[in-house]
């Protein structure tokens, strides 16, 4: 699974309908209404880098209130005392 954090800046009238539509859209799985440099975060779970694009740039973008996104790969940290833990790409 590959994980997707969105920074979305957001026309400030409308932050939660569009985060309901944002919410909505296949392959996002939480979003964050938040105070600071930007209005809303979403964490989109991916199985392909190609439906990151489609989620993001094909789906996101097009969400009526969203003004533009930053997108950040994210990769999962493990604690130095989980003797266990392996690192991939997407895990």
């Amino acid at each position: 699974m590959i994980t997707a954090i969105v920074l979305i800046h957001a026309e400030v009238h409308s932050i939660p309908e569009t985060a309901r539509a944002v919410a909505d859209v296949p392959g996002v799985s939480e979003v964050y209404s938040c105070a600071g440099d930007v209005d809303l975060i979403a964490v989109v779970k991916v199985r392909t880098h190609e439906e990151i694009a489609e989620v993001i740039t094909g789906r996101v973008n097009r969400v009526t209130g969203v003004v533009r996104t930053d997108t950040h790969i994210a990769f999962k940290s493990y604690s130095s005392a989980d003797v266990d833990a392996g690192f991939s790409i997407g895990e």
